[in-house]
Formats: structure tokens, C-alpha cells, sequence
């Protein structure tokens, strides 16, 4: 089983179960928030529908009244049984606060292809909805999995999101199966093609994560070699702008689009203009509300560079009025793959989307808080600066006294520290350098074998 969506189906009908626990601001940034996710996937939102209940863990997780709008809105090509009993239909079938240009009323017969759901179904409520209307149906998972499925570029991503993929995919297959006569027929006279598809996910998923254990172990050898060095992990909500933050300190040529999960796979580079010994820069994967279990636990490794980093960059959209949920969201991801305790840095990025008086307003509320824009040269320079500072403040400061007699060895102090004095005298340099302990302690060594 994959979930792809067809090609065709392009008009997307958004779904809002709102419970006591999750309506209001918080279910309408949620929905927005889908309305972007299912942009990204390629579809277009047509409208959006919103029913109360008291949970989504219902058998039937709409009521009938708005069971049977929706099955209109889809084209009635389902079965809807019971709309004599419609008397749970809303007149609630909007959101405030979702994007002007998705509408909710008065949408024509037919004109939804598909329905997105924000939650999670389960696999029997999937089934249900899909066969009550007779479309394609998602819920929340189902898209996330989907958009970092087509957005995993390096083999670690594409094992990670696979995995993930397959667990979500198995309990429904089993749920898809079931109904399926022909695949029973082999009941009682061995295993049934049902059987067979089970164990083959089964299979599939211990080949993957074997070889995710193997790149994995690559991973960690070259976090390893790199421990050495000061490192600073970007991290944040997706579409913070983390990649064009990269690009901008860095000098590098790494992609980032104004979409949801544009970077999946984390990219290493030196920061720009360099500096000695070298500061190294790591893109993380976005994190989202709601985002999936096991893909928070496929990408455990990818998020290992904000574990082991010495300065984790906290960047937000402060130009979104929700990034303050969105933090907590980060706040919550890191913890949960134990990064609690690291030097960090808030970041108010897209500052030039934002008033003076709204900066002003941010720089009260968070006053340790660094507000930026990429596209201000002014910005940058500050962040690298502060990024400069930070990383002398975690190193030592020593003196090298090195013969005229050792050659070569100057250089290669130059290129992997920081010289801040020399002196030279009768028999030997004096040197005055900054680095970390590891490298002064190998230097030391060397010294006393010339």
C-alpha cells in the first residue's frame, strides 16, 4: 500500500473535529495550518468543514447531518446510511481565521476530490469515511508522512521517512484486507495473500531498520570527528526560515523554499567569513504540531546534531502571531530526544515582515532574544558575531613556545586555532592561542616528543 494521492485528485475538502479539548484559536491555527501542509502536497483547498464532538476516537467520527454535506460536497458517490436522523447537522461550517481565500459556504456539488482530516483516524474510521463518501480520505499523519516521503533526498531521510511510512501503512492494510473476499480465499490451505502482505511489511521494516542501525553508525563517526569543533544547530518550527538563515551564514547554496518540511536532511557547513578554529553549522529537519511519533523516533539520529551541538539557534517566523505555540512545539520535540540543558539563542527571524513598533514590542517580551532578517547584511554580521563570541567564550587560551627547529607546525596551528599574540625571540616563538582542550592537550604532547 502506498499513500500517494492520484494525480486527479486535486481539490481538497479540509475537516475540523473540534472537542472540548482542542477548539477555538488553537483548532483554527491547527486548520490553517493543514490548509498550508496539503498546498504543499499539491492540492488545492476548496473549503473547510468543522463539526463539535466530544472525542475523535468515535466509530463514526462525523455525524450524520454533517456526514451527508460533506458526502454532497464529494459528489454523493459513497454510501451514507440513516439521513432521516441528520438532526447533528451544524451551522457551524467555518473557522474564523483560516486564510480568506479558502472558502467554506455555499461550495458546489461535487467540488471536493479528496478530504483531509486534522487529526488522526483510525484505520476502521479511515475506512468508514472513505467508504460513507466515496473519496480519497486523509488524516493529519497520512499528509505529514506523505510531504517528508517526497521531500527525503539522502539515503538516512529516505530509510527514516520509509520506516515511518510502513508502520503507519500496516494497520491499515490489515483494516483494507479484511473486507476483501478474494484475498480470503485461501483460508484453512495455508497463508492468505493478507498474511503474506503482513509479513512482507513486516520484513521490509527489519531490512530498513538494520540498514538505518548501519548509516547510523556512519552518522555517529562523523558527528565524532566533528566533536572537536565549536557547532551550531539551527533548530525551529518548519518554515522558519532555518535554510535561508543557513544560506545566509554560511555562504552556501542550500535549498530552501517558502514550503512546509523544504528540508528533511541535515546539511553541515563552515561558518562564513570563516573563522579559526572552524564553527560549524547544522540545518535541522523542522518540527510541526502534532508531528507523528515514529517520526520523531525515525529521526532521532538527524536530530543527534542539535544533541550534540555546542549553540542551538532557536528560530521562529516572528512575523507568525502563532510562533509562540510554535516554540513550545520545539521546546517539547527537543526534550523529548533529550536535548534540554544547551547553550541556546532565541531568533526572531523575518524581522523585515514586522513593524518597528512590533519589533520594539517582541524585544520587551523577550529581551535575551536576537530579532534578525536574512535579507539585512546588518543582521548577519551581528548573528556571526554572536555565533564568534560565543564559541571564544567555550575555548582556552594558552602559550606555545615552539623551536625555530619545528617546521611546519605553525601552520598547522594557524589553521586549526586562534592566535592571538606572538612573540619572537632568541630560540623559539612564543605564541599566544585560543582552542579547545582536546586540541591544546594533542599540541602539548606533541611539543614534548620534538
Amino acid at each position: 500500500m502506498q499513500l500517494t494521492a492520484k494525480a486527479s485528485l486535486t481539490n481538497a475538502l479540509l475537516i475540523s473535529i473540534c472537542t472540548p479539548h482542542f477548539k477555538g484559536d488553537e483548532a483554527t491555527e491547527s486548520l490553517a495550518e493543514l490548509a498550508r501542509l496539503v498546498t504543499t502536497l499539491g492540492f488545492k483547498v476548496v473549503g473547510t468543514q468543522s463539526q463539535k464532538q466530544s472525542s475523535t476516537k468515535k466509530v463514526n467520527v462525523l455525524g450524520l447531518g454533517k456526514l451527508a454535506e460533506i458526502a454532497h460536497l464529494t459528489g454523493n458517490q459513497g454510501v451514507v446510511e440513516g439521513l432521516d436522523d441528520a438532526d447533528d447537522l451544524l451551522d457551524e461550517t467555518e473557522l474564523s481565521g483560516v486564510p480568506s481565500d479558502i472558502p467554506s459556504d455555499n461550495l458546489p456539488f461535487g467540488c471536493a476530490d479528496v478530504v483531509v482530516f486534522d487529526c488522526d483516524l483510525s484505520p476502521s474510521q479511515l475506512r468508514n469515511v472513505e467508504n460513507q463518501l466515496g473519496v480519497e480520505v486523509f488524516d493529519r499523519t497520512g499528509i505529514i508522512i506523505e510531504i517528508f516521503s517526497r521531500h527525503a533526498r539522502t539515503k538516512t531521510a529516505k530509510l527514516q521517512v520509509e520506516i515511518a511510512r510502513l508502520n503507519y501503512v500496516a494497520p491499515r492494510l490489515r483494516e483494507t484486507s479484511c473486507g476483501d473476499k478474494e484475498r480470503q480465499m485461501g483460508k484453512g490451505a495455508g497463508e492468505t495473500t493478507l498474511e503474506l502482505n503482513r509479513r512482507a511489511v513486516r520484513d521490509q521494516l527489519a531490512d530498513l531498520k538494520r540498514e538505518l542501525v548501519s548509516v547510523q553508525h556512519e552518522m555517529k563517526g562523523r558527528r565524532t570527528q566533528r566533536s572537536e569543533l565549536f557547532c551550531v544547530a539551527l533548530v525551529g518550527y518548519t518554515n522558519a526560515g532555518k535554510s535561508s538563515m543557513m544560506r545566509a551564514i554560511t555562504g552556501s547554496d542550500v535549498v530552501g523554499e517558502n514550503k512546509l518540511f523544504a528540508t528533511l536532511d541535515t546539511t553541515v557547513r563552515a561558518l562564513y567569513p570563516a573563522t579559526q578554529p572552524r564553527i560549524l553549522v547544522s540545518d535541522t529537519v523542522g518540527f510541526i504540531k502534532k508531528l507523528p511519533h515514529d517520526l520523531v523516533a525515525s529521526f532521532h539520529s538527524t536530530l543527534a546534531e542539535a544533541h550534540d551541538a555546542s549553540l542551538l539557534l532557536y528560530v521562529v517566523d516572528a512575523s507568525d502571531a502563532s510562533f509562540r505555540s510554535q516554540l513550545d512545539v520545539v521546546h517539547e520535540v527537543l526534550a523529548e530526544v533529550g536535548v534540554e540543558d544547551s547553550k541556546k539563542l532565541l531568533v526572531l527571524n523575518k524581522a523585515d515582515q514586522l513593524s518597528i513598533e512590533q519589533q520594539q514590542a517582541l524585544m520587551e517580551e523577550f529581551p535575551d532574544a536576537m530579532i534578525t532578517s536574512t535579507r539585512n547584511p546588518l543582521d548577519i554580521t551581528k548573528l556571526h558575531k554572536y555565533i564568534v563570541n560565543a564559541a571564544q567564550d567555550d575555548m582556552i587560551e594558552d602559550e606555545i613556545i615552539i623551536p625555530y627547529t619545528a617546521k611546519g607546525i605553525i601552520g598547522e596551528i594557524r589553521s586549526s586555532m586562534s592566535v592571538t599574540k606572538e612573540d619572537y625571540e632568541y630560540s623559539h616563538i612564543k605564541l599566544t592561542v585560543r582552542s579547545n582542550a582536546i586540541d591544546l592537550e594533542r599540541l602539548k604532547k606533541r611539543m614534548q616528543n620534538l
